[in-house]
């Protein structure tokens, strides 16, 4: 397959947005009015509902109370004591099953607090300060390197330099956030507030080296001067779908084409465009297809809306922007001289369950057609990275510990692909348990 390699770039775009962020800012004045209505739930002994249901632990009413009062500073101090990537969260965080999904109001028949666009209104003026929101602890005289910048390596990195930890980050990237800055699609985040929370987590003391591809042996030097070592690899290329004709210009994976939209070089896509996939990226390749500007997009899932792994609202808002769905039907080849022209499809019919529990999709004898595409991004999910497979061996999600002396882990690499507020979390729990074994041990 033709992938249109753009990992090989050394210079990225901070171009003027190509897309309108489908979650605003609020206006300063909304923002009050906004956060006014939120009842106040919870207590010491009965913490709010959106706070339970916050991967990250934000205490939301704490925050919602200082916008309403208009101290937008104690808010953002909320918000980052417990989430250095606030910011960015708030952004694309799917808050309709998180937060706003557990609102009391929602339950009461009411609109639910817009915590997320809150979150964003406090945060990015927190941000834009550029005052104190997390302090220090005194150094402690532990190292610790992280490898991985994504939202779980930051959050990790960012919790262990705020314990007093000495602590190092090595990317292979030039830029640091992971598929955040590479692969969230730009009309959930853009570029920022990605560098200002990187800023954010320098100003803990943590040391940043990008550009920097850790192999194994590096690995385990870096064990060697360390005295813990935190994976936070993620995950590898995208799953190939192995088709003929997958070599044909025209034909995308997910990651590739997504990362030319948030460096600055959107490809041309033509009028008609079909992703195959069923998960929250296909829906955000199909979506941002949209407002590249073609007239026909086409999402190909070889099951049914039941079994869809995206985000109910996510489908729901893909279908109102114009995207069709089409249920049982699986690309069998892509077709054209050079360029791609058309995806040959089958239809399939659910059968027995596989050994995930769902029902094995088979092909319908003779049902074979043709869906016009110039376009074709394939989005069938990611391959593990194997050269750190053993190092993740016996790990423990509720540790993060792994059964390698000195080596923990975190993130997408630990649970095959995640959200970015899940990837926090881990992170952040990582950070504790590398904290509590250090001291320990000392």
């Amino acid at each position: 397959m033709r992938t249109h390699d753009v990992h090989a770039m050394t210079t990225l775009v901070d171009a003027e947005p190509l897309f309108q962020e489908i979650k605003p800012a609020l206006d300063p004045l909304d923002a009050v009015v906004e956060a006014d209505r939120c009842l106040g739930c919870g207590g010491a002994h009965a913490p709010a509902p959106c706070s339970v249901a916050c991967p990250a632990d934000i205490d939301v009413p704490s925050f919602v109370s200082a916008i309403a009062e208009g101290e937008l500073e104690r808010a953002a101090e909320v918000i980052f004591a417990d989430n250095l990537l606030g910011g960015t969260c708030a952004r694309v965080c799917p808050t309709e099953l998180l937060c706003e999904g557990a609102c009391v109001l929602l339950h009461e028949g009411r609109e639910p607090i817009e915590i997320g666009r809150l979150q964003r209104h406090a945060a990015d003026a927190g941000l834009a300060d550029r005052h104190t929101l997390r302090s220090r602890a005194p150094r402690s005289g532990f190292r610790v390197a992280v490898i991985g910048a994504g939202p779980a390596g930051l959050a990790c990195a960012g919790e262990l330099a705020a314990r007093g930890h000495q602590v190092t980050v090595y990317d292979e990237r030039q830029e640091p956030g992971g598929l955040v800055r590479y692969a969230i699609a730009p009309y959930r985040q853009q570029n920022h507030p990605l560098p200002e929370e990187a800023d954010l987590i320098r100003g803990l003391g943590v040391h940043m080296v990008l550009g920097r591809r850790i192999d194994r042996p590096k690995v385990f030097a870096l064990a060697g001067m360390n005295d813990a070592v935190v994976l936070t690899v993620g995950m590898g290329a995208d799953t190939a779908p192995n088709l003929p004709g997958d070599q044909l210009e025209g034909v995308w994976r997910s990651l590739p084409f997504i990362e030319t939209l948030k460096t600055g070089t959107p490809p041309p896509i033509g009028r008609s465009v079909a992703v195959v996939g069923g998960g929250n990226t296909a829906i955000d390749c199909a979506r941002e297809a949209v407002r590249l500007g073609a007239e026909q997009v086409v999402l190909l899932y070889r099951r049914t809306e039941t079994e869809m792994p995206a985000y109910p609202q996510e489908v729901l808002e893909a279908r109102e922007e114009g995207v069709e769905l089409r249920w049982l039907t699986a690309p069998t080849r892509f077709l054209g001289p050079t360029r791609l022209t058309g995806i040959e499809c089958v239809r399939m019919e659910l059968g027995e369950p596989d050994a995930g529990g769902r029902a094995r999709p088979e092909p319908v004898p003779g049902s074979e057609h043709v869906v016009p595409a110039q376009t074709a991004i394939i989005a069938i999910g990611q391959q593990p990275r194997p050269e750190f497979a053993d190092l993740l061996e016996g790990f423990d999600p509720e540790t993060g510990r792994t059964d390698h002396s000195r080596f923990y882990a975190a993130g997408d690499a630990t649970n095959g692909g995640a959200t970015v507020v899940e990837a926090v979390r881990e992170g952040k729990l990582a950070a504790r348990t590398v904290d509590i074994d250090l001291r320990t041990v000392s």
